[in-house]
């Protein structure tokens, strides 16, 4: 499973209880992360494979998901569950995802310096083998660059009108929106569209 999905080994354990439950009722697993605090969050973020996840489909997962928890029990306090989409400025975390963004800018993080930096900023050039391609400014000159799968340490789409307009063109043509809401939409673009939480 990739660090991008779960980093830490306690989110790659859940992540490995969860992601068969998730994948049961439809849905694929984005991003798992414990989150400390005064009481522990657990924050999974998931997808329909073809995009487009509703708050029932956040609220259907919880319920499934806690349940097996609720068995497996590998959080031993008291935690919250929070199910949320991507949202449209989503994290990227798994290969398919460089391939499907294609196109769109993303910022990109490595584990290790590249060339000096850990921090690269341009638009995605879709995948080859095991690499993302990146097109970056080199000297104000656009360069793509290579960068391994396994490298990646975070990755993210940058919120931009033209990532905002696709997001909602995709959205009314599966008729999950209709002209009335896109000025709602564009406002809390990057809010995180669909989140179920629960205690």
């Amino acid at each position: 499973m990739s660090d991008l999905i779960a980093k830490t080994s306690i989110d790659q354990r859940l992540a490995q209880i969860v992601t068969p439950v998730i994948e049961g009722l439809g849905f694929e697993l984005v991003r798992l992360r414990v989150m400390s605090g005064k009481t522990r969050t657990l924050q999974i973020m998931a997808d329909k494979p073809e995009g487009g996840i509703e708050v029932d489909d956040c609220a259907d997962i919880s319920t499934s998901v806690s349940a097996v928890l609720d068995v497996e029990d590998p959080l031993e306090d008291a935690y919250t569950l929070e199910v949320s989409s991507p949202g449209i400025d989503r994290p990227l975390t798994r290969l398919k995802d460089f391939a499907q963004w294609e196109g769109y800018e993303a910022r990109v993080e490595t584990s290790e310096l590249i060339d000096g930096r850990r921090r690269f900023k341009g638009v995605l050039m879709g995948v080859e083998g095991d690499e993302v391609l990146i097109e970056i400014e080199e000297n104000g000159a656009p360069v793509t660059i290579g960068l391994q799968f396994d490298w990646l340490s975070d990755a993210k789409l940058v919120l931009t009108d033209e990532l905002i307009a696709e997001m909602l063109r995709a959205r009314k043509a599966s008729g999950a929106i209709d002209e009335s809401q896109f000025d709602e939409i564009e406002t809390e673009a990057g809010a995180g569209d669909a989140t179920h939480q629960e205690d």
